[in-house]
């Protein structure tokens, strides 16, 4: 039953717009006394009433905490590094004050800086796009497999974050050297003659996919368990195949997991060091590299600055453009605004 009483004439009670049953005849209801009146509004309508400022004001109370704590320990830090970089230099070993940009001359104007300027963006860009491809299979196992299959999947997944990054790292030193896991395979397979991995670009770059696969494939599984399955069933009830329901339903509409994953997985290859500088050593180091030489063995603090600023510079511009480009292809694809 639906608790409310039929009236005599047999038509359906009508509801007024606070959701009261509104009869006729000789039973009262809720709402009649409130339009006698005129002047006693309803709870609820009070609390909607009330004004938006004083929400706002305990919204920043609450935030408030959070922003000092970035003041102080990001915003201050950044701006004190910037400030370095254009604020001396170092001559002969001898730091001069004043301000200069010979800093970032020094750092456009050699070749060799250049060259790891670009290795590291090439890395970081190369890692994102194997982490996307090895990701959405996994992503869609955890968010459509069976239970069973997407927990073996999320463990297997986020067991490597449990080891130390150092030990992962010497881990791939073992397999990629010229008598490591990796050499005995090929050999058993008739391949010899191949150079050592070791110390090379392509090291770096299997070891921060397999560092940084977690952080794509969290966000997409994310986005992935939001989409209608109903969306994907009509799809295939239509004659669709698997990939195109991929190409035309999960892929559009996970975007933002995407993006997510994207900025993270680009911001954490570009500015890594442990894992370039045990794989990679001086034959192919990244920016983080270089940071590290330039202040903790040549002592050159502003020009560590300089590289550092670069460093930021380039990942905030990057991940600004790939987000809108995203959002771009999101809202042509979807029509929702994201």
């Amino acid at each position: 039953m639906s608790g409310q009483l039929p009236r005599r004439d047999g038509r359906k009670p009508e509801a007024d717009h606070h959701g009261y049953t509104r009869m006729t005849g000789l039973i009262a209801t809720a709402s009649a006394p409130a339009e006698a009146s005129g002047t006693h509004a309803p709870l609820a309508a009070k609390s909607a009433a009330r004004p938006f400022p004083s929400g706002q004001r305990a919204g920043w109370l609450m935030v408030a905490p959070t922003v000092l704590f970035l003041l102080v320990w990001f915003a201050w830090p950044v701006l004190s590094m910037v400030w370095l970089s254009v604020s001396a230099k170092v001559v002969e070993g001898v730091t001069v004050p004043g301000l200069t940009a010979d800093n970032y001359l020094r750092l456009f104007q050699t070749d060799l800086y250049l060259r790891i300027l670009a290795r590291t963006a090439r890395v970081a860009a190369l890692t994102c796009l194997v982490a996307v491809v090895l990701a959405y299979p996994l992503a869609i196992a955890i968010a459509r497999g069976t239970p069973g299959l997407a927990r073996i999947v999320t463990l297997t997944i986020l067991a490597p974050l449990l080891v130390n990054v150092v030990v992962r790292s010497y881990g791939w030193q073992t397999i990629l050297n010229k008598t490591g896991a990796l050499a005995w395979v090929l050999k058993q397979l008739g391949i010899t003659g191949m150079p050592s991995l070791l110390y090379t670009e392509w090291a770096v770059l299997i070891a921060c996919v397999h560092v940084y696969l977690p952080f794509m494939v969290m966000p997409l599984a994310s986005a992935i368990r939001r989409i209608d399955r109903s969306v994907e069933e009509a799809a295939r009830v239509a004659g669709a195949s698997r990939f195109r329901v991929f190409s035309r339903v999960i892929l559009p509409l996970s975007l933002p997991g995407l993006a997510v994953g994207s900025s993270l997985v680009f911001s954490l290859t570009a500015a890594a060091y442990v894992t370039p500088q045990i794989l990679g050593g001086n034959f192919s180091p990244l920016l983080g590299t270089l940071i590290e030489q330039q202040i903790l063995t040549l002592n050159d603090w502003p020009f560590g600055a300089a590289i550092s600023t670069l460093l930021i510079t380039m990942v905030l511009a990057s991940n600004l453009v790939f987000l809108r480009l995203v959002n771009r292809r999101f809202v042509k694809w979807t029509g929702i605004a994201a």
